[in-house]
């Protein structure tokens, strides 16, 4: 009887502390959107819609990428299209590093799909509340090239992360 009493505190413990180490303070928003067979379709954005409420406290804006050993460039191109609710918009051209100099892919990951998080804008404010919509589109051309890339191969998903600045 006691052995198991014993059994089910540590359960009840090792619980605890899944749930604080898996808790997300500083995540206002984050969201994925697997791509099928690992392709990204040129023209074709990846789109994450989210409501903004506080528009006081800055934040920091991420694109998350997960690729495989199937993504044969170093970098990445982006083209991003922010749309606020009064209608305007913003549109920004990034290129994001995705492997070291041995190349080597970055980010985490203990198997063939590495995960980056990259900086899209730093301690932003939204100008009002509201529904906001990001589109992000692959922008990627193959080196003396002028056209892009029509399926690019490697790229599993993609995220986009709202955090709150502590």
């Amino acid at each position: 009887m006691q052995k198991q009493i014993n059994s089910k505190k540590l359960v009840v413990r090792l619980l605890a502390v899944l749930v604080l180490v898996s808790c997300d303070s500083k995540g206002v928003f984050d969201n994925y959107t697997a791509l099928d067979n690992g392709l990204w379709e040129i023209n074709t954005p990846v789109t994450f819609q989210f409501s903004v409420k506080d528009t006081l406290a800055n934040k920091n804006l991420f694109i998350n990428i997960r690729n495989n050993s199937r993504y044969e460039f170093s970098n990445l191109f982006l083209i991003t299209k922010l749309k606020f609710p009064d209608g305007n918009s913003l549109i920004d051209t990034l290129e994001y590093d995705m492997t070291n100099r041995k190349g080597e892919f970055l980010g985490t990951g203990f198997t063939e799909t590495k995960e980056n998080k990259l900086f899209y804008k730093e301690h932003i404010l939204f100008p009002t509340s509201g529904e906001y919509t990001l589109e992000v589109y692959q922008a990627m051309r193959k080196n003396g090239e002028v056209d892009g890339v029509n399926e690019l191969e490697g790229i599993t998903d993609v995220g986009f992360r709202i955090e709150k600045i502590e």
